[in-house]
């Protein structure tokens, strides 16, 4: 068993590139020999690539060179005005790009996402199939491009979608003003990543959002040591602009994401790509019922389920693990096998 990532963690080396004009800061994790095949890992919202922590060294010692970005508007990477940037388009470009520096004009990634990276992930690969040799996601289920423009509010509002609820309050103005001080980006990750107050409050809830009256209250998380949190913090404090404009900028792209898409609406049919899908049973922002059905669109999908909360990546590491490196081990025909 590997143990996870700290902070500063020498195992690792924490790399800078400028990709389609934009600084990207990623984690870079090299195998002892040669790599057997590089993997991507996108994290998703409020997290960073240090969110893979149980992941990165695991997956280095079963040969693979481990790329995990610091997504746009995260931690060091860059955070444009231009909201356009972040479409899932956008940055599929950007690790495009990004992914060309390790294997290539013509080289292949294994490419992984949890949360708004597993949603980036599946776009990935529609957008630059030839890139992506296997795809992952953990918690978030693959949904086609729609041909239809739907307000999330209508969706909502005819009882679909109910657990997207909180994605109205994120995309809005509220977040990004209340949480600007160290002391509250603070409480907010605490709380994020469970934090309970002495009575039960909570710091989220899928139905309104951020519950600011309670993030004081709260105490300490039991995913994340005081060490890792003040990381985090450290990292989110690096923005220039507010700190939670860049993370909070994924949410405000549904319509982009909806007209850019539109092409791949109408061409879309299935994916050739392996793909493993892992689902968490208590995920109440993404629910395991929420990827009924999805096996239609794919030609080679596997699909688990861990017993975890939405941060199966920490809570479960080391089962996540398990599966995803089972897997591999099938879809690169066994050449990680000697080391799981």
């Amino acid at each position: 068993m590997t143990s996870k990532l700290v902070p500063n963690d020498p195992r690792v080396r924490e790399e800078t590139a400028v990709i389609r004009g934009k600084q990207y800061s990623y984690v870079l994790g090299e195998p002892d020999s040669t790599p057997v095949d590089t993997v991507f890992l996108i994290h998703g919202f409020p997290d960073m690539s240090f969110g893979w922590r149980h992941q990165i060294p695991y997956l280095m010692s079963l040969g693979l060179r481990v790329v995990a970005p610091n997504m746009l508007g995260y931690a060091g990477t860059a955070c444009p005005d231009d909201l356009a940037q972040f479409s899932h388009r956008s940055i599929s470009a950007d690790i495009k790009e990004l992914a060309e520096k390790f294997v290539g004009d013509d080289g292949q990634i294994i490419l992984g996402g949890h949360d708004w990276g597993g949603a980036l992930v599946w776009r990935t690969v529609l957008w630059h199939p030839e890139l992506i040799k296997a795809v992952f996601s953990v918690c978030t289920p693959f949904m086609p491009p729609s041909p239809r423009w739907v307000p999330l509010e209508d969706h909502i509002a005819a009882g679909r979608l109910t657990n997207f609820r909180y994605q109205l309050q994120l995309a809005g103005p509220e977040p990004e003003r209340e949480l600007q001080s160290q002391d509250k980006v603070r409480q907010f990750l605490n709380g994020m990543f469970g934090g309970r107050g002495e009575a039960g409050e909570a710091g989220f809830s899928t139905s309104e959002g951020v519950l600011f009256d309670n993030l004081a209250v709260l105490g300490p998380s039991p995913l994340v040591s005081g060490e890792e949190l003040d990381h985090y913090v450290a990292q989110y404090m690096l923005q220039g602009v507010p700190p939670m404009r860049g993370p909070l900028n994924w949410y405000r792209t549904r319509r982009i994401n909806y007209e850019e898409e539109l092409a791949l609406a109408k061409e879309f049919k299935q994916i050739d790509t392996p793909a493993l899908f892992v689902a968490a049973t208590r995920d109440t922002a993404l629910p395991p019922a929420m990827a009924a059905g999805m096996d239609r669109w794919f030609k080679q999908l596997n699909k688990t389920e861990v017993e975890a909360s939405h941060w199966a990546l920490t809570e479960k590491g080391d089962e996540v693990n398990k599966l995803i490196g089972e897997w591999l081990n099938k879809v690169l025909d066994g050449a990680v096998k000697a080391s799981l």
